[in-house]
């Protein structure tokens, strides 16, 4: 029986203490008033994006970063012209929030909000 017991107290500390992954919550809101296609956040190690983004659709995204580097953000505008701009860096662990909002005739605003990162906020 006690073996039983040892097991269920290692399986117990285990799921109580289980792992945590520092992962990047990212939304990315078309306030523009008009369609966005071809969205996509180039970040280090990879990128993530949708096909379309409707006026007032917002689009969520988890992801962890492997690297360090500059976040890019690219889409297609409504007269179909490609574009681009830059984003906050990010480096390997951070954790926390990642917000691009696309607003009326202005590039994107990206906000992004760490936590546990010395002088990230």
């Amino acid at each position: 029986m006690r073996p039983f017991w040892n097991v269920f107290a290692l399986a117990a500390t285990l799921t109580l203490s289980a792992c945590h992954s520092a992962t990047i919550a990212a939304t990315v809101s078309n306030r523009s008033g008009e369609p966005l296609t071809l969205v996509e956040i180039d970040y280090p190690s990879a990128s993530f994006g949708t096909q379309t983004l409707a006026a007032g659709q917002d689009f969520h995204y988890r992801f962890k970063v492997i690297g360090s580097g500059p976040t890019t953000v690219l889409w297609t505008d409504s007269a179909h012209h490609d574009r681009k701009v830059s984003g906050p860096a990010l480096r390997e662990g951070d954790e926390g929030k990642l917000t691009v909002t696309f607003n009326s005739r202005a590039a994107p605003t990206c906000s992004l909000q760490l936590i546990n990162r010395p002088g990230a906020n």
